[in-house]
């Protein structure tokens, strides 16, 4: 599949592990940093090693599996690790896994010895279609997702297809609820395409397309003052169920399965504040809850969940600021919404 071009760097699809090693040996590093966690380091490593072979000088780092990880405890740790290496500003970081290395790896290069170079190896479905494209690096701080980070761009991302088949079931759902949202926001057509393909191994082909729509809108938008808020839906509500299930739940929701839940939350604030057709709520609702399993949500958590959109970094002036839908395929940006609103979406999500 063709290359695709972001703003500052290629992506590669074909040939992908190869086109590493290339990109490798004409840096002219001074030193290579392989950054993984202990799942990614048994699947898929040894692949990317096979390909590194030839140099001498890489060193790996390898964090716990997991979100409980992304956050600046950890970046200390792997700051002291690259000081103990000697890494100097002509080192690289490859961040090889899922979305919180690539988030939390990109955050470390950007930050040590004010940057150094590093590139994006996803080894999950999520990770490729969102975290490793677009330059926002990031940790968690207090439960807040992503609240510490810079915008950030990498050398380059290799997206390695055969990683994908050593994914659980669970793992292809998480990354999947990023490819609907991205045929919501802003193409319909490649929605209906989903809806109607075999989604437990997402193809290639489909791949590429939310690599496409992710990267088409961040060259338009790289820091988020417009059109890259279209990305944010379903993540206001998404990302205060997710919290609260990491924080409480003995087996927390997966990042896709929450925002499953944001996106059926947010398409009835859609429906009721802006016009979003009554038979498309109905089929959004209809097609995610045949994907994803039900989660409890009681009533009494709804302050606390409340308390978790306030902190969001999206916010304005104190505001909950969500993006909705005009239709599938069309977005709208800078939508308020209240606590009254906020709670009878979440009672819509239990009932419909």
């Amino acid at each position: 599949m063709q290359t695709i071009q972001s703003d500052s760097y290629p992506i590669f699809f074909d040939n992908s592990i190869t086109q590493l090693a290339n990109f490798v040996k004409q840096g002219n590093y001074s030193r290579v940093f392989i950054l993984t966690d202990e799942n990614t380091g048994e699947h898929c490593l040894p692949i990317v090693k096979q390909q590194l072979d030839a140099f001498d000088n890489f060193d790996i780092i390898e964090v716990n599996a997991g979100e409980e990880s992304k956050n600046i405890d950890f970046c200390v740790g792997i700051w002291k690790m690259l000081i103990d290496f000697g890494a100097d500003r002509k080192a690289l970081m490859i961040n090889l896994g899922g979305g919180v290395i690539t988030d939390m790896g990109g955050f470390v290069a950007s930050t040590y010895k004010r940057g150094i170079d590093f590139v994006q190896v996803p080894t999950t479905l999520l990770s490729q279609v969102d975290a490793s494209v677009g330059g926002k690096t990031g940790v968690d701080l207090d439960g807040v997702k992503n609240i510490i980070g810079t915008f950030t761009q990498p050398k380059a991302v290799f997206m390695h297809a055969d990683f994908l088949k050593t994914l659980p079931a669970r793992q292809i759902l998480s990354g999947l609820a990023e490819m609907l949202k991205h045929g919501l926001i802003v193409d319909a057509a490649y929605w209906d395409q989903l809806k109607t393909s075999d989604l437990s191994q997402p193809s290639a082909q489909l791949v590429h397309r939310s690599v496409e729509i992710k990267n088409e809108v961040v060259i338009e938008d790289p820091h988020e003052k417009g059109i890259r808020k279209a990305l944010n839906f379903g993540h206001t509500v998404g990302h205060a169920v997710e919290t609260w299930s990491l924080m409480n739940d003995e087996d927390p929701l997966s990042h896709g399965e929450a925002i499953a839940i944001g996106m059926i939350c947010e398409a009835w604030l859609s429906n009721k504040k802006i016009g979003l057709p009554d038979n498309e709520l109905t089929e959004i609702a209809q097609v995610l809850n045949g994907l994803y399993p039900k989660y409890k949500i009681d009533e009494s958590i709804f302050p606390t969940l409340l308390e978790h959109m306030l902190k969001d970094k999206k916010n304005q002036n104190g505001q909950i600021n969500c993006t909705l839908l005009k239709h599938i395929g069309r977005y709208s940006i800078d939508n308020i919404c209240n606590a009254d609103e906020l709670y009878d979406s979440l009672r819509y999500y239990a009932t419909v």
